[in-house]
């Protein structure tokens, strides 16, 4: 009887622990977590973990706590397959991610075959939601928007000026350099350069010396923060003192630890700050308090998580494709970056892109990014 009764118990408890494991709903978060690009991996990590922690702390979605895991892309595309590939097999069902376009468009069509719902907080290139699938959505805008936005500042405060072009081949990098020389070409402006590199090179002084032969009057940059700094130091080191303009491929603070004292004055396209929003107050003081500064794509992947929580809550299942549904319904859902609500596509409605210079803070004497009021950085100061 005892034998039956200890039988009875474990099966019981065996029961009881399954129902404590099923009672998980699994989150992938997929980008650079090492490489070139991990600062901006440790903000799509951090950023989500803080958010899947409150929401938890609240109860979860629907019943059930949110169980999370990270995959490191190391901003290659095979990775980011590799990688959704393996979320799928673990049973993950909603995924942030990727940060970079390359790599956020292959893992969309896995996690599309597998019945898994993706929000980029970063990736920007407008064939992400292009392609017309189900589970695809952002927190962030589009290159075709951020291009518009770079274009129509160079057109009002470079008209007539050399405009040299550089991009990094990549799908982000291109596809924004490309972008903006569209918005440019409406304006009746071409640029006298227009020129690739590779990621990863370090010496770009065969390129400083074409843009030096240019005289270009700006350098617009489709890149990210890494060759970006290198290409703006070595800009000067060969004397080269035109501004260079990038985009939200540079904002993170590395960007002046790589470029040096040179960066100051370098225009950039990025969202209107996050970390100023109220709807963010609480949840930048939390990321404040364990030392991490919640800069750029942070607080978007922070929103990723709430978007699909939101969601899940309003169709009453943790269902992807029935969450999804909720998404693109254009019901407005509650942020730390405000309201958002989205199209059928998968984008959100409002536009996303304001101007920004580097300078000096004269808080902390460190150099970084400040917003242009009403988008004029001639009265930003230097």
């Amino acid at each position: 009887m005892k034998q039956i009764t200890m039988l009875g118990l474990a099966l019981g408890l065996s029961v009881a622990l399954a129902g404590t494991a099923a009672a998980q709903v699994k989150f992938g978060v997929g980008g650079p977590i090492t490489g070139a690009n991990a600062t901006f991996g440790a903000q799509l990590k951090n950023g989500s973990q803080q958010a899947v922690d409150d929401i938890n702390a609240a109860g979860g979605i629907n019943g059930q706590k949110i169980e999370l895991e990270f995959g490191d892309d190391v901003s290659d595309p095979k990775q980011a397959v590799s990688v959704a590939n393996k979320f799928a097999a673990d049973g993950v069902k909603f995924v942030v991610g990727h940060f970079n376009s390359g790599a956020s468009i292959p893992a969309s069509t896995v996690y599309q075959e597998n019945g898994i719902l993706q929000i980029t907080p970063a990736s920007t290139n407008p064939q992400f939601t292009e392609r017309g699938l189900w589970n695809v959505f952002r927190t962030c805008g589009r290159d075709d928007q951020q291009g518009q936005v770079a274009a129509a500042y160079i057109l009002k405060h470079f008209k007539g000026k050399k405009i040299a072009v550089v991009h990094d081949k990549t799908t982000y990098g291109k596809g924004l350099a490309d972008e903006t020389i569209k918005g440019l070409q409406k304006g009746g402006m071409k640029p006298v350069l227009y020129e690739g590199i590779n990621v990863g090179e370090k010496d770009f002084s065969a390129l400083v010396s074409k843009i030096k032969q240019s005289n270009a009057d700006l350098v617009y940059w489709g890149g990210l923060h890494t060759e970006g700094g290198l290409i703006v130091r070595q800009m000067r080191d060969q004397g080269v003192k035109a501004p260079m303009m990038g985009a939200d491929g540079i904002t993170t603070d590395e960007f002046a630890a790589v470029g040096g004292p040179g960066v100051e004055g370098t225009l950039m396209t990025f969202g209107p700050d996050p970390r100023k929003n109220p709807a963010a107050k609480d949840v930048v003081a939390k990321f404040r308090a364990k030392n991490f500064e919640p800069e750029s794509y942070t607080l978007y992947s922070y929103a990723s998580v709430q978007v699909m929580a939101e969601a899940a809550k309003a169709a009453k299942s943790n269902d992807p494709k029935k969450v999804a549904a909720e998404i693109h319904s254009g019901k407005k859902f509650n942020t730390v970056l405000g309201p958002l609500s989205y199209t059928k596509k998968g984008d959100i409605t409002k536009l996303d892109y304001v101007m920004y210079i580097w300078k000096k803070d004269p808080k902390s004497g460190k150099i970084t990014y400040f917003e242009c009021p009403n988008n004029d950085c001639t009265k930003a100061g230097s």
